[in-house]
């Protein structure tokens, strides 16, 4: 497992990357790379959430560990997907943040997608999807004090990320047609895509409200057991 020693260097880190280097390398792959490449791009973004994902921890130990879980989850979210109509990913990876860490949660949300996708469908969108996904999960995990203590808040996050998830796809969808982004389409796209939006937002609800009791107290449990 890669650790990374520097204080100033893992900062830098979990800044850039979720904020700024997938995102570009997202939009990049939408405007820059053919539809035949698009792996190239879905991988890149993976080895970036692997690099955020070690600069979360400072022991090599905790981080195998934490590893381990992360990929137990991240097989959860991929068998979710297959649940018609609600998709329980982004619940899953919110509840992996709140309790392993913003960093964590990043990397499941990113790798659920990705290996979903190798049945779903690759293509431009899955590194926007990666990152949607991600930046749920490393968000929750920034505000995991505050969500913990409230369950309407939870459930409130959960809501807004639904819509944010498929804001950041609208973009997708955007570039995709226009190569290039256009204000008015974007709005266009956010409009017709209303149904879609309210399902994510439903979905994490639901999800959220039924999954993040019991799953948190094994999640909680493991953390203390093995010093997560």
């Amino acid at each position: 497992m890669l650790l990374i020693g520097n204080n100033k260097l893992r900062n830098v880190i979990k800044i850039t990357v979720p904020f700024a280097v997938i995102p570009a390398i997202a939009i990049l792959g939408a405007l820059a790379f053919d539809e035949k490449k698009h792996i190239i791009i879905s991988l890149a973004a993976a080895v970036f959430s692997l690099l955020l994902f070690a600069a979360g921890f400072e022991k090599k130990s905790t981080g195998t560990r934490r590893l381990v879980i992360a990929a137990v989850m991240t097989a959860m979210c991929f068998a979710g997907r297959f649940i018609p109509f609600l998709k329980p990913v982004a619940a899953l990876t919110i509840i992996t943040a709140l309790y392993l860490g913003g960093e964590a949660g990043f990397l499941v949300g990113a790798l659920s997608a990705v290996l979903s996708n190798f049945y779903f469908g690759q293509g431009p969108w899955t590194a926007f999807q990666m990152l949607a996904w991600g930046l749920i999960g490393f968000l929750a995990g920034i505000f995991s004090e505050k969500l913990l203590k409230s369950r309407i808040l939870l459930l409130l996050y959960g809501a807004l990320t639904g819509i944010a998830y498929s804001f950041i796809m609208d973009i997708w969808t955007v570039l995709w047609y226009n190569q290039g982004f256009d204000i008015k389409l974007y709005l266009a796209a956010l409009v017709s895509a209303v149904p879609y939006t309210v399902s994510y937002a439903v979905s994490n609800v639901l999800f959220l409200f039924l999954l993040a009791k019991p799953f948190g107290e094994k999640l909680g449990r493991i953390k203390i057991k093995y010093g997560v």
